[in-house]
């Protein structure tokens, strides 16, 4: 009998235990979860840009490649590099002949230490450097598409008119290399409502074999009311200089290097000793845009 009584007290007493750690696992189960912060993404990874109407602070790793399509419907590839909110100013690269978006991979960047978002264009005119190749050029071969100079003036304009629809509080600065350098001024001086600054890297008249007049630039150039800055290697200055006097703009640079320099975009690569002088000349014309 004592022992029944025993074995009926234990019997309770383990009943209220678990009846006492199912309350105590349904209230951890009732209770809200802790929510772990989202964290940014390392090195170049990015998430994907925000829808257009959404405004809003970008964080200084968002660096993706996008594509969007030219007027004839090809579509273009681009690096796009976010570092500052949605209105800041935007610089849009072009490539110089035979080459991609790769041009800018070390000099994206420093524009965005200087407050600039950017896009870095490849045109369906060029091929690859710095190990990226041009995505635009492929696709525009493999659809037997014309990959002239002059049919990249479509994927510019798209380039120009992606920024301007996107990111509409933006001021738009062109930026080119060679042949692009040449294509950005003949942008900004037919349709101005694109470019409210141009910096072109060695422009010369390069069309003139392509069915252009030998002054195809400088007709253009003509035109220009944006502020405008040029450079190039010392030798070239010749083939710039009657461009640069043909700009209407007021408000232009022209900049000839103390040493030899280099073609185009390039010039500003840390690999070259004299990169530096060039990248004082172009932080005083970019801090001085309105």
């Amino acid at each position: 009998m004592i022992l029944t009584r025993i074995l009926f007290a234990a019997l309770i007493s383990v009943c209220a235990c678990a009846d006492d750690g199912a309350k105590k696992t349904a209230r951890a189960i009732e209770a809200p979860q802790a929510i772990a912060e989202p964290t940014e993404p390392a090195g170049d990874v990015a998430p994907m840009v925000e829808p257009d109407h959404v405004p809003k602070a970008v964080p200084r790793t968002r660096i993706e490649t996008i594509q969007f399509p030219a007027e004839d419907g090809l579509l273009v590839t681009a690096d796009l590099y976010l570092w500052h909110e949605q209105d800041a100013p935007f610089v849009v690269l072009f490539h110089q002949a035979g080459w991609s978006r790769g041009e800018y991979k070390e000099v994206a960047p420093k524009l965005g230490e200087l407050g600039f978002n950017c896009i870095a264009v490849d045109q369906r005119s060029g091929d690859a450097v710095n190990e990226v190749s041009n995505e635009t050029h492929a696709l525009a071969k493999s659809k037997n598409m014309n990959t002239e100079y002059l049919a990249a003036l479509a994927d510019m304009r798209a380039a120009l008119k992606l920024v301007k629809t996107r990111f509409p509080e933006a001021k738009r600065v062109a930026w080119g290399s060679s042949y692009s350098a040449a294509l950005t001024l003949v942008l900004a001086g037919t349709e101005p409502g694109l470019i409210d600054a141009a910096l072109a890297f060695s422009p010369g008249e390069y069309f003139a074999k392509l069915g252009e007049s030998k002054t195809f630039v400088r007709e253009a150039a003509a035109k220009i009311v944006v502020p405008v800055y040029i450079t190039a290697s010392k030798s070239e200055h010749k083939d710039w200089k009657p461009i640069f006097e043909a700009i209407a703009s007021e408000a232009k640079v022209g900049f000839v290097p103390k040493t030899s320099g280099n073609h185009g975009s390039r010039a500003l690569w840390a690999e070259f000793d004299d990169s530096e002088q060039y990248w004082e000349s172009v932080r005083e014309f970019l801090k001085k845009l309105p």
